[in-house]
């Protein structure tokens, strides 16, 4: 899991040399409270055209 996380973190940076404007990413949080506890989660979406990717994990 942790090779997969640093090559797309080195993929996204890697995005950012590319000719033309670079891709601002969105970061996305989310914590909830229920019976099983307090869980949480956290995760970055980039978009450019119709293609979408998310990387994501939950704490």
């Amino acid at each position: 899991m942790k090779r997969l996380m640093v090559l797309l973190s080195a993929g996204m940076l890697a995005a950012c040399g590319v000719d033309g404007e670079p891709i601002q990413p969105s970061v996305t949080t989310n914590v909830g409270v229920g019976s099983n506890g307090v869980s949480g989660g956290i995760g970055t979406t980039i978009v450019r055209g119709k293609m979408s990717v998310h990387v994501g994990t939950s704490l």
